[in-house]
């Protein structure tokens, strides 16, 4: 006779673990939980501990209503360290530089340890997700060289008192021009903003702690270095294909946002009132947003708030992303523990949430016509081996077949013609079209235009 015996602890576990996999490839965003240890002025007060984990995907909260349970893709209890939180994201961070869109974000309480699990502490001796983004993105560099080339951008903004500020810029001012924008290809971005260069990890770490010099930090009772805004550090890959040229551009977004408050709790004066107000109006606009999605509403509020128009391609949007949802672990908090587990529609909701993760790629001959176009705008003349290839008949005649599109329309090229099409991308559109009247060779298509 044959017994069959189940551990069903077990079976419980690799059941969350399999239906994660399968969301995630589905394109849902993930969502990992982290309690942090009882910090020193908490033991002094006699607080106590409650939360248990009771698997890694389970964790459970013993409220003044009773014990409540949360699922998630991932827990981290506060034995936990920053390579074990950091090892999850490797795989996002191949990601960014393979030409995907990425983003990784820290939502929670005010001293929840958001900004450690992002950035990591002030003397670097616990580095954050950050930090070890640097690290990581010019070792897949270095280990793909033979076959790509790099280059590597980066921005870095807050937005604080609904008013975003260019940490990269001189004077720090919040009276820059600074729109947030759209690609073609759905990727969010900053317009205005202070582009800086970086050769290998060292230079972006150096200008990300610039940059953090300048954010806007207070202290209150409940944080002794609160945030007083949304920190929004973006870094652009760019990877050129040397044995085909074609070219891919992917964006890691690393986002560090303000904790909620409540004043009777962070003693704040009139200054951080007025702060605390718009980091908790821009939460809970993000709250509205991850709701809507969640319950696959039409219309989805992402302009009611400047926060979630910066991460319109990350929630619902085209990007890879993972959020850190960070809670205290003492009684004290247990209201504000229970709201941060609830409000951001974490698990299932959040699973709710599909983006449509592509690649941003162009083949070598749409790439380096963009280059052309770009160095023509800025006034720069091209170079003698860009010339000869826009007059070479034979890289034109490859392209005869081709109709290239771009936001001013669709070009058809006749062999007989070389270097019309230049001139067609950029020039305004009425000279253009009254310009190729003289030419019967080369003809013009403007869709939906008049």
């Amino acid at each position: 006779m044959i017994v069959l015996t189940f551990d069903l602890p077990l079976l419980q576990v690799l059941r969350k673990k399999y239906y994660n996999m399968v969301e995630d490839m589905k394109g849902k965003i993930r969502v990992y939980c982290r309690a942090r240890p009882l910090s020193g002025s908490e033991k002094e007060r006699g607080n106590y501990e409650i939360v248990q984990a009771p698997d890694e995907y389970s964790i459970a909260i013993d409220s003044n209503r009773g014990k409540k349970e949360f699922q998630f893709d991932h827990i981290f209890m506060p034995d936990a360290s920053q390579e074990d939180v950091f090892e999850d994201t490797n795989n996002l961070i191949q990601s960014a530089v393979d030409g995907y869109n990425v983003c990784i974000f820290a939502y929670g309480q005010t001293g929840s340890g958001k900004t450690f699990t992002m950035i990591g502490d002030r003397e670097q001796n616990f580095p954050g997700i950050a930090p070890r983004a640097f690290n990581k993105i010019f070792d897949v560099i270095e280990e793909n060289k033979s076959k790509f080339s790099f280059k590597v951008y980066t921005y870095m903004c807050e937005l604080y008192n609904e008013k975003l500020i260019d940490l990269y810029s001189k004077d720090h001012s919040d009276d820059a021009r600074l729109d947030i924008k759209k690609d073609k290809k759905g990727m969010v971005f900053i317009q205005g903003a202070v582009i800086q260069e970086a050769t290998n990890s060292k230079e972006l770490n150096g200008l990300f702690e610039h940059g953090s010099e300048n954010r806007h930090v207070a202290s209150t009772k409940m944080n002794a270095e609160s945030s007083r805004s949304h920190l929004i550090l973006a870094i652009i890959i760019e990877s050129t294909n040397l044995a085909t040229g074609s070219v891919v551009k992917g964006k890691l977004s690393l986002v560090d946002l303000a904790g909620s408050e409540r004043a009777a709790k962070t003693g704040a004066t009139a200054e951080q009132l007025k702060e605390a107000n718009s980091i908790n109006k821009s939460l809970s606009a993000l709250g509205d947003v991850i709701s809507a999605l969640s319950s696959e509403q039409q219309f989805i509020p992402y302009r009611n708030n400047k926060l979630t128009m910066l991460m319109q391609d990350s929630l619902g949007g085209n990007a890879k992303t993972l959020m850190f949802v960070n809670i205290s672990p003492a009684d004290y908090n247990a209201e504000e523990t229970v709201v941060s587990l609830t409000l951001p529609g974490t698990h299932p909701g959040s699973k709710l949430i599909t983006n449509d993760a592509s690649k941003n790629a162009d083949n070598k001959e749409i790439a380096r016509l963009k280059n052309i176009i770009s160095k023509l705008k800025s006034g720069e003349k091209p170079s003698t081996r860009m010339k000869k290839k826009a007059l070479d008949r034979s890289m034109w005649h490859e392209l005869s077949n081709q109709n290239i599109n771009s936001q001013e329309g669709t070009f058809f090229r006749h062999p007989g013609c070389c270097l019309n099409l230049v001139v067609a991308f950029i020039r305004p559109t009425k000279f253009v079209a009254k310009r190729f009247t003289n030419y019967s060779n080369v003809y013009k298509v403007f869709p939906n235009r008049v």
